[in-house]
């Protein structure tokens, strides 16, 4: 929504939104994919009854609606046996086109310096476990008379 700066933190009225969504609209309001869609679903002695004015204000109070678009987007209900409550999941993976909060720019990049760290750490562990092997499979004794027992434990897995 975007502010008057007469009247900053009163959002604009639904009258100059549907102006403003009418001015930049080249066509016709019923060529919009979201306002097709819903007229698809009326009759089609209803869907004509609308005129342009109520579907440019329709489609102002449905908004954009980009976010109800998911890569995975698997719904369902289930019962439990005994249980009188039907329950519902959602389980939707997408990309975030969400904006930031500040807390929220914060976390996330706190995650993934430690996502990095992790991946960092686990690398270098494995490294370290190939380099091990080397050495034990070519025999080269590093410190006489010590042993991690990896080396047994990786020839007894063959």
């Amino acid at each position: 929504m975007e502010y008057s700066e007469e009247k900053i933190g009163k959002p604009s009225s639904i009258s100059a939104d549907i102006k403003r969504f009418s001015d930049e609209l080249p066509t016709s309001v019923r060529q919009d994919p979201v306002i097709k869609r819903l007229l698809g679903k009326l009759p089609d002695d209803i869907a004509d009854s609308y005129s342009e004015q109520q579907l440019q204000g329709l489609r102002v109070a449905l908004g954009d609606r980009t976010w109800g678009k998911h890569f995975i987007d698997k719904r369902g209900t289930f019962a439990i046996t005994f249980v009188r409550w039907r329950f519902y999941y959602v389980f939707l993976l997408g990309k975030n086109r969400r904006a930031y909060t500040r807390r929220e720019k914060h976390a996330s990049l706190l995650m993934f310096m430690g996502l990095i760290l992790l991946f960092l750490c686990i690398s270098v562990l494995l490294g370290l476990l190939a380099l091990y092997l080397l050495k034990s499979a070519l025999g080269i004794d590093l410190l006489e008379g010590t042993s991690l027992g990896v080396w047994d434990w990786f020839k007894g897995l063959g």
